[in-house]
């Protein structure tokens, strides 16, 4: 099946500031076969008898990439504790109860919500993904999966290497391709060394990626100093863990030293901004880290941290708190922001051969944004030209009208195309009163 995505604002992210303006899109299938003016496509002989989808008044950029969630059901009882207290009270205990049914109807509830706003790949660490798979399959989203592993005492209810393993033999390529599994260590003091071992071997055996967190509050630098001598990503280096297929979240606190690990090894970072500002973390040096060559993609984080998966909000917090922090009004420049949620998130994913520019060739992750709302008036043209910025600091979920992963047309006119969303929500409500009566029966 061909489609033409007509007349809209093109922003290819294939290179720095590009824009058709107005510009089209031709997919064949699961690929886009071409990119250009509208005179140009039109003129495309592949385009005679295309299905056309009628961009005009929006933006036409590469799906986003969510590079840092957690499925989950907490939102909104998770409130107003820093990090640690946070994870002791309410997230601990949450895994404690978990069971594969809700962390399924966990998953369906926040990959659905990601397709609705224009994120058509996200990076999942999660529970009992099987479910996850299964649920990604369906919905038609482009996931990669990463299991909790922990094995430090007092966290054996997370998962295990084994069971990584088993995810790995089933799904470590599925769905064609589109849904992937990776090795996940939960957190520097929720693993052991040998955990640390046992990780970048398996990822190693399967050829896979690797993620965990770091660096996350100050207080874990402070007592990963206390416990080994070193700060939190030369623990990392000294197991073995650093390398261009290892992703690493947060890294609020680095010092110098550590930006030049990270650089060195290739090791990419999502940036995580709503959720380091909700916990009180701290701001990451995002700027440091891209003058370094560090690929930084952005993420939400789970549910319960942020409280919604909206990547258009995630990008003007990115940008604002580097302009904050920085007390430099010339960082968080909207069209770096952009390639961060885009291309720089595909790539730290390893699927920029793949995803995360429109480019012929590659595959057909596409999304329109609406540009009519009078939050984003005026759209302006030229040397004028505005819609980057409206993308990044006006624009929000609601404003995206088509989701394409792999040429399917996931969301048509803001609707659901795979999944209902009356039935998602109901799915996720009687999951989440289940999993918090759980809790109340698991608590020491």
């Amino acid at each position: 099946m061909t489609t033409l995505i007509r007349n809209g604002i093109v922003l290819p992210l294939d290179q720095p500031r590009r824009v058709l303006d107005p510009g089209s899109v031709l997919v064949d299938g699961a690929t886009i076969v071409a990119v250009g003016t509208v005179d140009e496509i039109d003129a495309d002989p592949r385009a005679a008898g295309a299905t056309l989808v009628d961009a005009t008044g929006r933006a036409v950029l590469p799906g986003l990439h969510n590079g840092h969630l957690h499925s989950g059901l907490l939102r909104g009882t998770a409130e107003s504790m820093s990090l640690w207290d946070w994870l002791e009270t309410y997230v601990d205990p949450s895994h404690r109860a978990l069971t594969p049914q809700i962390a399924r109807a966990a998953s369906l509830q926040c990959y659905a919500e990601a397709l609705l706003g224009g994120t058509t790949s996200v990076m999942d660490m999660w529970r009992y993904m099987e479910g996850s798979a299964h649920v990604a399959e369906e919905l038609g989203i482009r996931a990669t999966l990463v299991p909790y592993v922990a094995d430090a005492p007092g966290f054996d209810y997370f998962e295990t290497i084994e069971t990584n393993r088993a995810l790995l033999e089933r799904h470590r390529s599925s769905a064609g391709g589109r849904v992937r599994t990776w090795v996940g260590l939960e957190h520097l003091m929720y693993c052991t060394p040998e955990c640390f071992v046992a990780a970048a071997e398996l990822a190693a055996e399967f050829d896979t990626g690797l993620h965990t967190h770091s660096s996350e509050s100050i207080w874990e630098v402070q007592e990963s100093l206390k416990r080994w001598g070193r700060r939190p990503i030369e623990v990392f280096e000294q197991r073995g863990i650093l390398g261009p297929n290892t992703v690493v979240a947060h890294c609020v606190w680095l010092d110098e030293r550590e930006i030049e690990l990270l650089a060195r090894t290739g090791t990419s970072v999502v940036h995580c901004p709503c959720s380091n500002m909700k916990l009180s973390s701290g701001p990451a040096r995002v700027g440091d880290l891209r003058r370094a060559g560090v690929l930084v993609g952005l993420g939400s984080d789970g549910e319960k941290e942020n409280n919604n998966l909206d990547l258009f909000e995630e990008m003007k917090f990115a940008s604002l708190l580097q302009k904050v922090t920085t007390m430099d009004p010339t960082t968080g420049d909207p069209w770096d922001v952009l390639e961060m949620a885009t291309i720089d998130g595909a790539r730290a994913l390893g699927l920029g051969d793949l995803t995360g520019s429109l480019e012929p060739g590659k595959r057909a992750d596409v999304v329109t944004v609406s540009l009519t709302g009078l939050h984003t008036t005026p759209v302006l043209h030229g040397p004028n030209f505005n819609v980057a910025a409206h993308l990044v600091f006006s624009a929000n979920a609601a404003d995206v009208r088509d989701v394409f992963v792999d040429g399917r047309h996931l969301v048509a006119e803001g609707v659901a195309l795979t999944f209902d969303v009356d039935t998602v929500r109901e799915t996720a409500q009687a999951a989440a009163e289940e999993l918090f009566d759980r809790i109340t029966s698991v608590r020491p």
